[in-house]
């Protein structure tokens, strides 16, 4: 039940996609305000659909931040993720689709193929602008998109610098339809606080480890207990093989300690409150590979 049934009011369904690291989670963030899906230049950050939900007087746009898109998929976990964002293609009002600045490479093309299989609208943002070397190079590259894509509009921007968002959500609300609101007007997302925490402390441990660990790690939640105005959130980091174990804590425990320290900030500043937080690591060999473990750590490709 939500709190608006205005028949003023519009509401609908946005999907971002696009190729690994051209910047949806950080578009995301940034148009909604607050930071909900987790970032790193590491492909496969983002492993499932993120709902975010940005109200705005009478319009709701509610965002669906997918999984970066390959064309091919190697393994059982990159499957799954190609299949939660083609689904979500499947299932909105609108497509944002993301690509860089000056960049269009076969990956791109290929997710341009899919998207035009859907049949729904698609709303082109370049993202990066403020990467670019020679402005005077963006409209040739705006003039190459038009011919390549059929897109409603095309919106430059740099999400990380916050360059052009205003227009891109005056883009979006103008192409909502007239609907109730799907949410209360003062939710952000569908998703619980413990996944939000599981996701933060895996973005640290991407940000931190850098190239020295493969994608292959996940993180799970074991317990959340409420002690006066704190919570000790107690979290397990989960690696392949043993020979991980050592990199992801470091000498000492120095890099464990640092993963710990950066991800109870953020969680302090999403929940609004204090946070300990206690992390270990342990070792489920071959997990990107098993159906049984992605389900358990929420990568199944399914709409559950």
């Amino acid at each position: 039940m939500t709190d608006n049934h205005d028949q003023d009011t519009h509401c609908g369904f946005v999907a971002i996609v696009g190729r690994p690291n051209v910047g949806k989670s950080t578009l995301m963030n940034h148009l909604l305000g607050k930071k909900l899906s987790i970032t790193s230049r590491r492909p496969q950050t983002t492993r499932e659909r993120i709902v975010g939900v940005k109200t705005e007087g009478k319009h709701q746009i509610v965002f669906l931040d997918t999984p970066g898109v390959y064309a091919s998929s190697q393994s059982e976990m990159d499957r799954c993720l190609q299949k939660t964002a083609l689904k979500t293609i499947g299932m909105v009002d609108l497509i944002v689709f993301v690509v860089e600045c000056d960049r269009f490479k076969p990956a791109d093309e290929w997710i341009a193929e899919q998207i035009k299989k859907s049949g729904f609208p698609v709303l082109l943002v370049i993202n990066k602008i403020d990467k670019m070397d020679k402005k005077e190079d963006l409209l040739p590259f705006i003039e190459a998109m038009k011919s390549r894509i059929d897109v409603v509009d095309i919106v430059p921007v740099s999400a990380l610098k916050s360059i052009q968002l205003d227009t891109l959500l005056e883009a979006l609300k103008s192409r909502l339809p007239s609907h109730p609101f799907c949410f209360p007007s003062d939710q952000l997302t569908d998703r619980s606080d413990v996944f939000v925490m599981a996701e933060t402390v895996r973005e640290k441990v991407f940000r931190i480890l850098g190239q020295e660990l493969p994608y292959a790690a996940a993180v799970s939640i074991d317990k959340v207990d409420e002690v006066k105005k704190r919570l000790d959130i107690y979290a397990t980091i989960w690696v392949e093989k043993e020979s991980q174990k050592p990199i992801v804590i470091g000498q000492q425990g120095s890099r464990i300690k640092k993963i710990g320290t950066q991800a109870r900030t953020d969680l302090e500043s999403y929940l609004d409150t204090h946070v300990n937080l206690q992390l270990w690591v342990k070792v489920k060999r071959g997990w990107t590979q098993d159906p049984a473990s992605l389900r358990q750590f929420g990568i199944s490709g399914s709409d559950d």
